[in-house]
């Protein structure tokens, strides 16, 4: 099941094409806002999966073009994002130490909405393609064997990052916590029609080029030790999000204007623009294409705009 919020907040099953209101299913789960009747029903979800079925059977739907779609988690109350997670193509001889870092609610948008770039002297704005695992039950201390059985579903995940900031070594926080700096969407796709979240391919484009183009059997500590880990320092409540990490091969600059899609098999499509006020460029070179010219470490410069470092004379 695909379920997504749309036009103002109205809770809907993503059937084909079209999507089908099914408010009135679920209208008797105690909340107060579409943030909590989400995780209500994603805690409830046994009792009420009839329900919404009927409801979908019954209903003809509105084509998915013609409705605004809005975030599926529009806001949670963790968002746990794990770091250096992939392998990068075998190209690192091990895995990184298990590690991670959080974003906050105020970083949730959806599809169709804006990522904006705030006016600090990063080096270069990026977003990395992820797959988000959503918890379905409270979460404590789980085994790893354990661990699949707390999953709800999955959705697509931007990570929006700012690279470079100062103080050197001490930027993990302010480079990764802002407003609008985690895309979600367009739906939350339940874990039964994934058969493996571990052999899914993603791609994200921008501007129609592709840029990242990887696949999860290519991640370093796989989902059922990311939630052992995460769920050992603190526990998780349904409609929490735990990002699994990206590859971070193709990874190459945001800047204003820019179209960006994020598709991930059996996912949907992501799809977000870029606001800079202050209209900064950079090259679009990836750390792909700099590994490739023997280059590695490489920053890839700021062409235009403020904060651009100023050469030494």
């Amino acid at each position: 099941m695909k379920l997504a919020y749309f036009n103002d907040y109205a809770l809907g099953v993503v059937k084909g094409s079209r999507i089908v209101d099914v408010s009135a299913a679920v209208k008797d789960i105690p909340h107060t806002g579409p943030h909590n009747l989400i995780s209500g029903l994603i805690e409830r979800f046994g009792e009420y999966r009839q329900r919404l079925e009927e409801a979908v059977q019954r209903g003809d739907g509105v084509a998915l073009d013609k409705v605004r779609i809005r975030p599926p988690l529009p806001r949670p109350a963790t968002i746990v994002c794990m770091a250096v997670n992939y392998m990068e193509d075998g190209t690192r001889p091990e895995p990184a130490p298990i590690n991670a870092f959080m974003k906050s609610p105020n970083a949730i948008i959806g599809d169709g909405d804006t990522m904006v770039l705030p006016d600090v002297p990063a080096t270069i704005f990026e977003g990395e393609a992820e797959v988000a695992v959503v918890i379905g039950r409270r979460a404590a201390n789980v085994k790893a064997a354990d661990a699949m059985s707390y999953i709800f579903g999955y959705t697509n995940f931007i990570d929006g990052s700012a690279r470079g900031l100062p103080p050197t070594g001490n930027t993990f926080y302010q480079m990764k916590a802002r407003d609008t700096f985690a895309p979600i969407g367009p739906w939350i796709v339940t874990a039964d029609e994934i058969r493996d979240p571990h052999k899914l391919q993603i791609r994200l484009s921008v501007n129609g080029e592709v840029k990242q183009n990887f696949n999860t059997d290519d991640m370093a500590h796989k989902i059922p030790r990311c939630i052992e880990w995460v769920t050992s320092i603190h526990t998780l409540e349904p409609g929490d999000i735990l990002a699994t990490g990206t590859n971070h091969r193709g990874l190459s600059s945001f800047m204003d204007g820019d179209r960006i899609e994020l598709e991930t098999e059996g996912l949907g499509k992501l799809r977000i623009g870029i606001r800079d006020e202050l209209k900064r460029t950079w090259a679009r070179t990836t750390r792909l294409e700099w590994s490739e010219k023997k280059a590695e470490g490489v920053t890839t410069p700021q062409l235009t705009g403020k904060h651009t470092p100023q050469k030494k004379a």
